[in-house]
């Protein structure tokens, strides 16, 4: 694979992956929609999706038509097709660097505040009032914790209440570090240093794949 096609494919990734330990090594937690989370990890993919699928199919007689700007075109429906994927989804909370217990404990109190029918069986959670059914999802080495939507029958105004206070309770509290971050740092790290060596041993051949790529 020529530089310029291993830094497209690698570059989105490992900014992905520092950025993901960053968050993991900071001592506050952090709560995003599952929408955020979602275009975040298509926009990692973005570069491998363009040296694959997007090359393989190009479309030659659009090229020979609109030129290099098929590009920006195509780029374009990926992004469409990335928000498409997100409003159809069903609603999620993700929370970075929270033990699930330390979660399900905060839950448990303010769900009381904003639902006094809220009910727990499980790891399922029910807001009857709100219009919430969830349950957790936890990846507990990164200590990270996914609030999930069960059924298709959802408020989404109540999935914003909800997101806004526990964003409330999440905004003061300090946990520990997680060690576990530093692998992601690492491999980020790494990637960075492989496409930079990889680039600047021989930017001629970077030069000659960017004027292949749009040589139309």
């Amino acid at each position: 694979m020529d530089p310029l096609r291993l830094a497209l494919a690698l570059g989105p990734v490992a900014i992905y992956l520092l950025l993901l330990g960053a968050i993991n090594l900071s001592r506050r937690p952090l709560l995003v929609s599952g929408a955020r989370d979602i275009l975040a990890l298509g926009l990692a993919v973005g570069g491998l999706v363009v040296i694959g699928p997007v090359e393989l199919f190009f479309p030659v007689m659009a090229a020979l038509l609109f030129g290099p700007y098929v590009w920006a075109l195509l780029l374009a429906l990926y992004v469409l097709s990335l928000v498409l994927l997100v409003l159809s989804m069903r609603p999620r909370l993700v929370i970075y660097n929270l033990a699930p217990e330390e979660l399900r404990s905060i839950l448990a109190e303010h769900a009381v505040e904003l639902d006094r029918e809220a009910r727990w069986a499980g790891d399922s959670l029910v807001l009857p009032t709100l219009g919430v059914q969830l349950h957790l999802e936890s990846l507990a080495a990164m200590r990270n914790v996914s609030l999930v939507s069960s059924g298709t029958k959802q408020n989404y105004l109540g999935w914003r209440r909800l997101e806004s206070e526990l964003a409330a309770a999440l905004r003061e509290l300090e946990v520990p570090r997680n060690r576990h971050a530093i692998s992601l740092v690492v491999a980020g790290v790494l990637l960075v240093m492989f496409i930079v060596q990889s680039v600047a041993s021989d930017p001629q051949a970077v030069a000659q794949a960017l004027f292949d790529m749009l040589r139309f």
